[in-house]
Order: C-alpha cells, then structure tokens, then sequence
C-alpha cells in the first residue's frame, strides 16, 4: 500500500484515510504515515547464494548475555530488552555497549529518559568508558533514525522506546501507535547501516511487556530481565530469538560496580546442619545446582507453610506423601522451605530434594554437603525418572557432587568420581538418609 494510514490508538493501517479506524472502532484516529514505500524493482535470488557472513554474532563481552543470545548480537538485528523498574535494565543495556565498544566498535546510546550526566555516572560507576562510545539525549523518533542512518554505528540502545514519540502522530510517548511506529522504524534504519539494535522496554503492572502483542514480532529477539530488586540475583531469558534457540537462561549479580557473572554453587564434603539437601532444577535448557534448605519448628497456633523461590503448591504435596507414606509428621509444626541464594527451584525435578530436606529438618539428621538428591514424587511415594536425569547427574558430579540419589528407573550410569544411590520410592530415601551407616550421612 502506499502511503498508509495508521491509527493513533490501536495501530491498524489503512490504505487511505476513513473517519473511523476498521481496528478499533474509534473516530477520526487515522493518520498518514511518513514510513518509506518499498521501490518498484524487486529482485530475485537464490536462496543457495545468498551471503550470511553479515549476520555473525558478535560478543558483547558479558558471557551470561551472551550464552542466552547464543553468542551475542548479529548486525542489522533488533533486540527488545524489558523487566520491571529497577531491575536493572539500563545497566545491562550501557553494559552491552561498553563491552562492544572495548572491542573496538562504535556505539551510540540515545538516551530518552536520563540526561547525558546522569549516563556519564552510571557509565564511569561500571568501568573505563571507550573512546567508541558516544551518546545523546534525544526523545524525538525521526531524529534518532536519521541519526542512526547518519552515524552508522555498530550498536545502537536506545533508553528506551516508550520514551521515544513522532511528531506526525497523535498520542503521547508510550501508547501503543507511538510504540510500535518507534519499533518499527528504529528496526529499519537499523538494518539499513547494519547495526545492532537494542531497544529498552518497560512492563505493565501485571509484570507483562508493554505496548501491542505485534512488537514482539517486530523485532527480532525478545529478552527478559528478571529478579528481585531487594535481592542481586537477576535472570535473563530470550522470549524470542530468531538467530538462536530460546532456552538458554542467562544467571547475573547486581552489585556495587554493576551486574556480574553468577558463581554457581560448587558442592564440597564436610559438616552440614540438618534440613539441607541439594538438587537439580531444569530451566530451560540450562540444569542448575541448588541448594534446598528446610526449617521444621514446633508451631503456635495455626500452622504456616512458607515457600520462597519454590512452589508451594509442591511444598503442600510432599508434606502430605511425607505423613502419610513415610511417617514423618509435620502437621502440627511450621515448616519453612527456600533455595541458597534466591535460585528459582520450582521444576519438579526438585521434589526428592526438598522431601528429604524437610525429613531430614524434622528429624534432626544432618546430610554430608557433598550429597545431592533427583527425582519427582508421586502421591503413593514412589520415586520417578525425570526430564534429562543423566544431563542432571553429570551436572551435579561436575560441581561436586559425590554421591547422588536417583530413581531406580533412571536409566543413567555414575559419573565418574561420583557415586549413585538408587531408591523407588521416598521412603526408602529416609531410610538410607536416617541409616547409621549410611553413605549420606555426616559421620
């Protein structure tokens, strides 16, 4: 179509201007667009021969990004990056830049929120800042486009997209025409010189990605960053990736000096308090090691269940299969239950983990540190094989693990340097926690 016309409030398009938009219904919404037409001339080529050598991914030097991207940014490629406020997004975003610019390449940062001081601080707080690295403080979509097509940068952020708005249409910055008209054209002039572009989005209340559900299709990943502003932990996901598969997670840190790699637990031999255990939890394609930590105490009044960083709903589960199939009573005692370190533990994979660290809570026994527990729980207590047991075991050998309790209808064999204990059901599981000579137990 030429010229089209957009809706200021829903972003349907028309071939020409009609008093009432065909999407939403409203009056007198319809705008001309000032989006380029597409040339006369189209040309044809085999698909065999078409180069992609200009779209290798290019690290950004933080390797958590980079794993969840796999492998870091493609030029002429349009990331959106979104989470809630204060999760650290902005900080990421700059990271991103001043990693590719320490290599070497140009960046442009249009910062549409904070003023050029404000960016030079947070910049000069997370290290050296390149000579590569420019920035301006600009609100207005036609101007940064053109500045892209101008500048020709290899990366360019812009902080962020709900704060850019066109003049040529109606709405305030943020609204769901402005949104995806900015998305839009930031992505073409993006392509046009190559660069790779990030956009910084916001969430809504539900905690949902701001603006139409058409912005995530037009760009061509989606990144989520996660965590809890009170605590450093902080974990990304792609959405969307179209260079790349989606289930990689990416583990970071926010401290002092900006985000970090994550060190994962390392799992070492030696003296333990009772009501620890650790696991593997599955997320995505990544299998971490946790460490489930469970307190059983004598309750006044109505007993409480607290779960953090896992589900409660599995907590109520195994404390029922613990009473009725192994004997161990918690029904007039508070139980709480979280994971080391804030680490989200909600696959069922985590089961056996957090029933023994509950029995082994109320019943006093302490286990080893360097033992580690797989499994899923039935209601009758049986102990089941779980997605990708073997890439589990070999994980937790591989941060330590010396001895491993399975299910007996996993078919997996030891690591090396690791021993597997395998038990049917949960309470077989007790009883090799609670047996004098068990190998689980701190001797």
């Amino acid at each position: 179509m030429k010229n089209p016309h957009v809706c200021t409030r829903c972003g349907s398009r028309a071939a020409r201007w009609e008093g009432r938009c065909a999407g939403c219904g409203e009056w007198n919404t319809l705008v001309a667009s000032t989006s380029r037409s597409a040339g006369a001339s189209v040309s044809v080529t085999r698909l065999a021969d078409v180069d992609v050598s200009g779209f290798a991914l290019g690290p950004t030097g933080l390797g958590e990004f980079d794993r969840v991207l796999g492998g870091g940014l493609a030029r002429g490629s349009s990331t959106l990056l979104f989470g809630e406020p204060g999760v650290g997004k902005s900080t990421l975003a700059l990271m991103v830049l001043l990693g590719r610019c320490a290599r070497g390449d140009r960046g442009l940062l249009v910062a549409a929120e904070e003023s050029l001081a404000q960016v030079a601080r947070r910049a000069r707080r997370l290290g050296a800042v390149p000579a590569g690295l420019d920035v301006v403080a600009l609100s207005d979509l036609a101007g940064a486009a053109e500045m892209v097509r101008a500048r020709r940068p290899d990366v360019v952020v812009v902080d962020s997209l709900s704060a850019m708005s066109d003049a040529n249409l109606t709405g305030t910055p943020g609204s769901v025409a402005q949104l995806r008209h900015g998305a839009e054209r930031l992505s073409q002039a993006a392509r046009e010189v190559a660069s790779a572009l990030v956009l910084v989005g916001h969430v809504t209340k539900d905690g949902d990605l701001a603006g139409p559900r058409a912005l995530e299709h037009l760009v061509d990943t989606v990144v989520r960053i996660e965590g809890d502003r009170q605590g450093p932990l902080r974990i990304l996901r792609a959405v969307k990736h179209r260079f790349g598969p989606t289930g990689e997670v990416g583990l970071l840190e926010m401290l002092g000096d900006g985000l970090v790699e994550m060190a994962e637990p390392v799992l070492r031999a030696g003296d333990a308090t009772s009501g620890v255990v650790a696991g593997v939890t599955s997320d995505g394609a990544r299998n971490l090691v946790v460490e489930v930590q469970a307190l059983v105490v004598g309750s006044v009044g109505a007993p409480r269940r607290v779960a953090h960083q896992v589900s409660s709903q599995r907590l109520a589960l195994l404390l029922a299969v613990l009473e009725a199939r192994c004997g161990v009573v918690c029904s007039g005692s508070d139980v709480f239950v979280a994971t080391a370190g804030g680490l989200p533990a909600t696959d069922p994979g985590i089961d056996a983990a957090l029933a023994l660290a509950v029995a082994s809570a109320s019943l006093g026994v302490p286990v080893r540190r360097d033992v580690l527990a797989l499994g899923e729980v039935g209601l009758a207590g049986e102990l089941r094989a779980v997605p990708a047991l073997e890439r589990r075991v070999h994980e937790a050998a591989r941060r330590g693990a010396a001895t491993i309790l399975v299910p007996t209808e996993g078919d997996v064999e030891a690591p090396e340097g690791a021993q597997l204990v395998r038990v049917g059901t949960l309470g077989e599981a007790i009883a090799a926690l609670t047996s004098q000579n068990s190998a689980l137990l701190v001797h």
